[in-house]
C-alpha cells in the first residue's frame, strides 16, 4: 500500500500536530519511511495549540528548518482531546472547547501562512445517533450526534465547515478525513480515558494476573462498531496527504462490523480469560450501530484497509503484554 520514496515526500515540510499520540507515531513512521526528510513535531509542552500566540510561534520555528527544494508546507493535525464514554461523560466541557480552540485559530493561521495543504481529522463521533448503515459521507448532517460523544465530535465537525469555507473564499487547500475507532500497539490503555479494546484487553489480563473470574463490562453488549488498525489509519492519512485535494469529508474504515458482545468474548479467547463477563446496562451503550462506506476513499486517493481484524488482536495484545510499563492517558 505504500506509496515510496518519491519526490512529493521530499520536497515538502510537514507539521505534524499529535504527533507524540497513538496515531501520530505510525504517521511520523509512514512519513520517514517515504522519504520525507523535514517533519516538525510541535510538542504540547512548549507549543499549547489552544493558545494563538503558541500556534504563531510553532510556525515561526518550523519554518526555520531549511535544506533542500521545498515546495511548500504540510500540516497533518492529529492534536486531540480524546477518550472513551466515560471521560467523555465527565469532560464533556473540556472535549469540545480543547478541539475547537486546538482547530480553529490553527488553520486560520495557516492559511494566513501560505500552507501549501491542511489535513483536518475529523471523528466518527461526528456523525448522527441514528445514522443508516453504512455511514455514508452525505449522511454526515443528518440529524444529532450521539448525545455522550456530542461535544466532541460537534467540535471536530465545525473544522470540516472551516476546512469547507475556507478551500471556497481562499482556495485553500485543506482536506477533511473521519477515521472510525483505531486500535493497536501504542494504544492508550488507561481505564479511566481509553476505548473499548484497549480496555477489555488491559482488564482481561489483569484479572487473569489476579485470579479474578468475572470482568466487568459496560453496556449490554448489542451496539456494533467498526475498528481500524492504526498503522493503516496512518496509510490512508498519508495517501489522502498525497492525493486528495477535494473538499468533500473521506471516511477512514475497515468495513468490518462487530457488536460489542462478539468483541469482548473474541478479546477474551485471544487473551485467554476463561472467567465470565458481567455486563453492567447502568452504564450508556453509546451510538447504536457504527459502520462505515469506504469507498469514496478507495476510488479518490486507493484506500483500502486489509489488515484481518483477529490479526490486528493479536498484535495490539502482544504489544500491551510486553509494553506494561508504559500504559499511558490522554493521547494529545
Amino acid at each position: 500500500m505504500e506509496t515510496g520514496i518519491t519526490d512529493f515526500w521530499k520536497s515538502h515540510r510537514f507539521i505534524i500536530t499529535g504527533g507524540s499520540g497513538f496515531l501520530g507515531a505510525f504517521v511520523i513512521a509512514g512519513l520517514r519511511s517515504r522519504g520525507a526528510e523535514q517533519i516538525f513535531l510541535p510538542r504540547f509542552e512548549e507549543y499549547d495549540l489552544r493558545d494563538l500566540n503558541k500556534i504563531q510561534r510553532m510556525f515561526d520555528a518550523a519554518s526555520q528548518w531549511t535544506g533542500g527544494a521545498l515546495t511548500s508546507t504540510i500540516v497533518i493535525h492529529l492534536a486531540a482531546l480524546a477518550g472513551g464514554i466515560g471521560a467523555n461523560r465527565a469532560r464533556p466541557a473540556e472535549f469540545f472547547y480543547d478541539n475547537l480552540m486546538m482547530g480553529v485559530p490553527l488553520i486560520h493561521e495557516a492559511w494566513k501562512r501560505g500552507v501549501g495543504k491542511f489535513v483536518a481529522i475529523g471523528t466518527i463521533c461526528a456523525y448522527p445517533k441514528f445514522t443508516p448503515v453504512p455511514f455514508r459521507e452525505e449522511n454526515l448532517w443528518d440529524g444529532y450526534p450521539e448525545e455522550t460523544n456530542a461535544p466532541y465530535g460537534l467540535a471536530k465537525k465545525i473544522l470540516l465547515v472551516q476546512t469547507q469555507a475556507y478551500r471556497e473564499q481562499y482556495g485553500f487547500n485543506a482536506i477533511y478525513l473521519l477515521p472510525v475507532n483505531l486500535y493497536g500497539p501504542r494504544d492508550n490503555f488507561n481505564l479511566e480515558t481509553s476505548h473499548v479494546i484497549p480496555a477489555l484487553i488491559r482488564k482481561y489480563v489483569e484479572a487473569q494476573e489476579l485470579g479474578k473470574q468475572q470482568v466487568v463490562v459496560w453496556g449490554d453488549g448489542s451496539p456494533t462498531r467498526e475498528f481500524l488498525y492504526v498503522q493503516e489509519a496512518a496509510e490512508g492519512i498519508l495517501l489522502a496527504a498525497e492525493r486528495y485535494n477535494g473538499s468533500e469529508p473521506v471516511n477512514l474504515g475497515s468495513s468490518t462490523e462487530i457488536s460489542i458482545k462478539d468483541l469482548a468474548v473474541m478479546i477474551a479467547r485471544l487473551t485467554g480469560f476463561e472467567g465470565q463477563l458481567v455486563w453492567d446496562t447502568s452504564k450508556p451503550n453509546g451510538q447504536p450501530r457504527r459502520a462505515l462506506d469506504t469507498s469514496r476513499a478507495e476510488v479518490l486517493f486507493g484506500f483500502k484497509a486489509r489488515m484481518p481484524f483477529e490479526e490486528g488482536l493479536r498484535r495490539t495484545i502482544e504489544w500491551y503484554r510486553e509494553n506494561r510499563s508504559e500504559e499511558g492517558g490522554d493521547q494529545g
